[in-house]
């Protein structure tokens, strides 16, 4: 009973950390196309909020996904868990970037375009798929 409790609050904390991967970039693309002082200062508080919650929702879905691989090891030995594991690796390293980003723009020295991060903003979307597939369909 306690790996599907485990489980469950991983797809909370997966669910809640994807929130913010979706959203935050879309706000700096706002925020890079913003003129008005007012307007990118009240982007700078959304997005230090919205990177709190993300913060927040990554730290537990992996928490608690190495929760549920401690109490169900047989996993470890699947290939597709290994394939998983290095897309979620990746995702944590695009957590970081987009948590530099945020502060790059909160001192007004960033100088990405809003093209490159509309093409930025579309990197977990694709992760989340391949995870997804990889998790459900279990191919290798």
């Amino acid at each position: 009973m306690l790996p599907l409790w485990l489980k469950a609050f991983h797809i909370i904390g997966v669910v809640t950390w994807f929130a913010g991967l979706f959203y935050l970039p879309r706000l700096l693309v706002y925020h890079a196309e913003a003129t008005e002082s007012a307007i990118r200062d009240r982007f700078k508080v959304m997005e230090r909020r919205l990177l709190v919650m993300t913060h927040i929702g990554g730290a537990l879905a992996i928490a608690f996904g190495i929760a549920t691989l401690a109490t169900e090891s047989f996993y470890l030995h699947a290939g597709w868990l290994h394939a998983k594991l290095v897309l979620v690796l990746l995702l944590v390293i695009y957590h970081a970037m987009l948590a530099k980003l945020t502060r790059n723009f909160a001192r007004d020295c960033c100088d990405w375009s809003s093209r490159k991060l509309r093409g930025f903003n579309e990197v977990p979307g694709v992760l989340l798929l391949a995870i997804v597939i990889l998790a459900v369909v279990k191919p290798f």
